[in-house]
């Protein structure tokens, strides 16, 4: 009994698994071919991987961008024939249980060395776009004083300006 009901659940087994490499493929698929875009000043095919709500969050405190504000940002650097140039290390995605949400992060290889990417991509229409991303530096834990007392002159300046926005 035992083996029949192995026998009968197995390629359903075998097919979930299947169908989450497929998704999880299609995801990886999206970031690499997003990365590469920005690495080849692709400027169309970058902005096309992003949701049309989408929020790009950068490593500097004021870098809170939707798609709009996005691209006039990027499109200098973009029109000078090389944006920016992110490898991908590492990465880990996640689903929603019915996989028409993926949210991943990751470990980019950049000219600011190692940082950490994470996001979250949504299904549209069979394609999976961006509709979240954050970019940030990751500090060695020895070496966060040192890093602290950098940009401690800028930031006390940014703090007060966002305190004082909030009342």
């Amino acid at each position: 009994m035992k083996k029949t009901l192995f026998l009968i659940l197995f390629p359903f087994f075998i097919n979930s698994i299947s169908a989450q490499n497929d998704f999880k493929d299609q995801v990886n698929k999206t970031l690499d071919t997003w990365h590469k875009a920005a690495a080849n000043a692709d400027y169309n095919n970058y902005f096309d991987a992003l949701s049309d709500d989408a929020i790009f969050i950068g490593t500097d405190a004021t870098e809170n961008w939707n798609k709009v504000a996005f691209e006039t940002f990027a499109k200098p650097y973009f029109d000078k024939g090389k944006a920016w140039s992110f490898t991908p290390i590492e990465r880990h995605i996640y689903f929603n249980e019915d996989k028409t949400i993926a949210w991943f992060d990751e470990l980019l290889d950049t000219r600011m060395k190692i940082c950490r990417g994470s996001g979250v991509l949504v299904l549209i229409n069979h394609n999976w776009k961006i509709k979240h991303y954050v970019l940030s530096m990751t500090i060695p834990n020895d070496s966060t004083d040192e890093v602290v007392k950098i940009k401690s002159p800028i930031e006390e300046k940014l703090i007060t300006t966002l305190k004082n926005k909030k009342e």
